[in-house]
């Protein structure tokens, strides 16, 4: 089974990360293409052995990109075309088309929410592309139910939606403390400081900044915000603004590292579609305060030392300020994350890609862009 995996960049994120993970566990003989900003990820996936093509994409109406990415899947003669993210999936689904190979489309839906997409504001046009194109696909992923039912709400047919959830090493995000001793002197963030963390895109639907709010004035404590974006700049400033003690790491491919360093793991974002971060979090023994998290509200109740928090945060600084007068304290790794198994899960990606394949040779759609 050859399969092409299509990706919109690969700086360091969470549908990055996890495609990534899926690579090392497949069965499939696997290659990449990303559109845009290789970034730190397409370096790792390289080492570890997997081709990744870069289509030099320069923005979103860069249309010169679909024959480019149609050449990289004719010639590679793959079995599956499997997309990433908003952009590659309306791109990657037409480029597919056009190469004319008979691949299987699949698409992953990593970050749908009722209100954004990918931390942007969707908009109609957005999702009038993201319709018209679907149709030209085999099969929609969902990473959970509640992004299913987001899908069909948008108009996607039921029964082209399969759910797979994303899916963790457990293992690999096992508390250190010698590990997370030498990162602390490395930040400068003395042994006895509290440390309160995030990561994730610094969009603005991660409400980073209401996390440093309800920091304020807290003594003791240091905010540690992993991660990367276009809000970087401006909640610098405002940690600075407010008094808040603040490491902002950037890009990393060290968040095991990180969340063994941190005391307290805060997810404030609204709106979710899946909350990978929170799950990593939970599998190094971390206390977590949430307000979204589709992977803990599919399951039957929320794991111990997991607290979710109301949308509009008002019981954060609260739950904040009664973490630090608690102090310290690492968890036993609860069952739900046992539940988000990354070889399971890649392992039923690749039985959906059999089951799709054979499918689509028997009944093939016909489409030309004429």
């Amino acid at each position: 089974m050859r399969v092409l995996h299509i990706i919109t960049g690969l700086a360091a994120g969470g549908a990055e990360h996890q495609l990534r993970l899926v690579l090392r566990h497949t069965r499939a003989q696997a290659q990449v293409a990303v559109l845009t900003n290789p970034g730190l990820l397409a370096q790792a996936i390289r080492a570890e052995g997997t081709p990744v093509h870069e289509v030099g994409m320069a923005g979103n109406t860069d249309l010169t990109a679909l024959p480019r990415l149609a050449w990289i899947i004719r010639r590679g003669g793959y079995d599956v075309v499997h997309t990433h993210l908003y952009r590659s999936n309306v791109y990657g689904r037409v480029a597919a088309r056009l190469a004319g190979t008979g691949a299987a489309i699949i698409a992953t839906e990593h970050s749908l929410g009722d209100e954004h997409i990918e931390g942007r504001r969707l908009t109609s046009m957005a999702r009038r592309m993201y319709l018209a194109t679907e149709r030209l696909g085999t099969a929609t992923v969902a990473v959970s139910p509640t992004v299913a039912r987001r899908l069909v709400r948008w108009g996607v047919p039921p029964d082209r939606i399969e759910v797979i959830g994303n899916g963790i090493d457990a293992t690999a995000f096992a508390f250190d403390r010698a590990r997370a001793e030498r990162i602390r002197a490395s930040l400068g963030i003395p042994a006895d400081r509290f440390v309160v963390g995030s990561v994730g895109r610094l969009v603005a639907g991660k409400r980073v900044d209401a996390t440093l709010r309800a920091l304020r004035g807290l003594p003791d404590v240091t905010a540690l915000i992993v991660g990367d974006g276009r809000e970087r700049a401006a909640l610098t400033a405002l940690a600075g603004d407010l008094g808040v003690p603040a490491v902002f790491t950037g890009e990393t491919d060290d968040v095991s590292g990180y969340l063994s360093t941190m005391d307290l793991f805060v997810a404030a974002s609204g709106e979710e579609t899946f909350g990978l971060a929170v799950i990593e979090a939970l599998a190094a023994g971390l206390p977590v305060l949430y307000a979204a998290c589709p992977a803990l509200d599919d399951q039957p109740s929320p794991p111990p030392g997991a607290r979710r928090l109301a949308h509009n945060l008002n019981d954060l600084r609260p739950a904040l300020a009664e973490a630090v007068r608690n102090g310290p304290v690492r968890l036993p790794v609860p069952a739900a994350v046992r539940h988000y198994d990354i070889a399971a899960l890649a392992a039923r990606t690749d039985d959906l890609y059999e089951r799709l394949t054979q499918t689509h040779r028997q009944s093939p759609k016909q489409w030309s862009p004429a």
